[in-house]
């Protein structure tokens, strides 16, 4: 069973780590792996734009950077900094590819307006056409 309650609490309080002083928009994302752990992350900006890293990202790259790979699902929480969350906030294209890197299609993205106001959505609805590397391609043609 997927926790989704839990995914999306965690996805509201890594947002209030977000560091975003040119946006004013914070985002919080919390990644659960296969093993049941969850990695949380928030976006942090800087000044000149692109060397900032949104929350999925960051939640990804914590994850990878202890040696997970296989990840089952994603909550997203994001809006204006100081307020609850008024929408829904899908990931950016840049976090759809970069979890397409690890995951499938499946991967349920749970977006999160507050813990009982959720939108459950598939990587490949988000991504439908993802960019994969030349070997997974080639087994996908075999």
């Amino acid at each position: 069973m997927l926790p989704v309650a839990a995914l999306a609490q965690a996805a509201l309080e890594a947002r209030r780590n977000a560091y975003c002083p040119y946006s004013h928009f914070a985002v919080g994302a919390a990644l659960l792996s296969a093993e049941g752990e969850i990695f949380t992350g928030c976006n942090v900006e800087n000044a000149t734009q692109g060397p900032g890293c949104c929350a999925e990202r960051t939640a990804l790259c914590k994850a990878v950077s202890e040696g997970v790979r296989r990840f089952t699902a994603i909550a997203v929480a994001g809006g204006p900094e100081g307020e609850p969350p008024v929408d829904f906030c899908p990931p950016c294209g840049v976090c759809r590819q970069a979890l397409a890197e690890f995951c499938g299609g499946e991967l349920p993205v749970i977006l999160v307006k507050d813990a009982q106001q959720v939108r459950t959505v598939t990587l490949g609805e988000l991504l439908p056409l993802a960019f994969q590397r030349a070997a997974d391609c080639a087994k996908k043609e075999e």
